[in-house]
């Protein structure tokens, strides 16, 4: 077969044959930021505002980041991706708690964008607060612990498992630890219940609740978390308003899907009388 012969064209050439460039200005408009600035979790805070220049399709991190880079660099916020899969620019946007990177501003109402830090957790500085709590109480859960596989699963080297019991617990894996459920539950912000994990009377908050069931729900899982769910977990304490499904950025169905049955497990060793009855004729115990 004869080499094909060789084609030696320059950009601009190719330029010529798809016509001129045309590189529109994009619209640029200015927005008022009002943002809270504070230091140290007891400090005062105050609103600060600024007036900055924005162009369409920018999101309130873009908005930020011009502070940053045009008046005023000692503003503190967390980022990361600014691809909404970090979950690093978590705040409170207009009173509801969002991501800063994936909030639109031509998407909010007219009038001053006000940004503030996620109010359940103490304030660092500016819009960072701590949320180290969240990873003490991860620490406290017992991770996956696989049970013993059968003769069959041996052989393959695998364990059986259904796709439907697989994706069951899947939905749960799409967290990106944003915190913002945590955020807006008012166990942990209003009731002050994000107390030592190793200890009963505190809640661990949706995103650890819906940790939990994603272990308990796993096919391949043999630890029993219900006594946990119980007690340190405080699962009774979430009374259903599904505040927390309604501001999560990944759309995970946390209440209906995985604080109920968590809920319902717990009842079930512990509330339901016919299990109270057959505990009671085999002598065993709840734990």
């Amino acid at each position: 077969m004869a080499d094909a012969p060789k084609v030696d064209i320059t950009v601009q050439q190719l330029t010529s044959q798809k016509g001129p460039v045309v590189i529109q200005a994009s619209k640029k408009s200015l927005v008022h930021l009002r943002v809270r600035r504070g230091l140290g979790p007891e400090g005062a805070s105050t609103m600060e505002d600024f007036q900055v220049e924005v162009e369409e399709g920018n999101v309130v991190l873009d908005a930020i980041h011009k502070v940053q880079a045009t008046e005023d660099p000692s503003l503190a916020c967390r980022w990361n991706c600014k691809a909404g899969k970090c979950g690093s620019c978590s705040a409170e946007i207009n009173g509801v708690p969002r991501l800063m990177c994936m909030t639109r501003i031509e998407e909010l109402p007219e009038g001053p964008i006000v940004v503030e830090p996620v109010k359940t957790f103490p304030r660092k500085k500016d819009l960072v607060t701590d949320v180290s709590w969240n990873y003490r109480v991860n620490e406290a859960i017992q991770p996956f612990t696989p049970r013993e596989m059968t003769a069959e699963e041996k052989a393959k080297g695998e364990f059986n498992m259904k796709q439907v019991d697989v994706d069951r617990s899947q939905e749960f894996r799409k967290c990106i630890e944003c915190f913002l459920c945590q955020d807006v539950c008012h166990v942990l912000r209003d009731q002050g219940k994000a107390l030592d994990p190793t200890k009963d009377g505190g809640f661990y908050g949706p995103r650890f609740t819906i940790r939990i069931a994603s272990l308990e729900m796993h096919p391949a899982d043999a630890a029993d978390r219900v006594p946990l769910l119980r007690r340190e977990a405080g699962v009774g304490y979430c009374n259903i308003t599904k505040c927390c499904t309604e501001v999560c950025p990944e759309h995970i169905h946390i209440t209906d899907n995985g604080i109920i049955p968590m809920k319902e497990r717990v009842a079930d060793r512990y509330f339901d009388p016919l299990q109270l009855v057959i505990r009671k004729v085999t002598n065993t115990s709840r734990k």
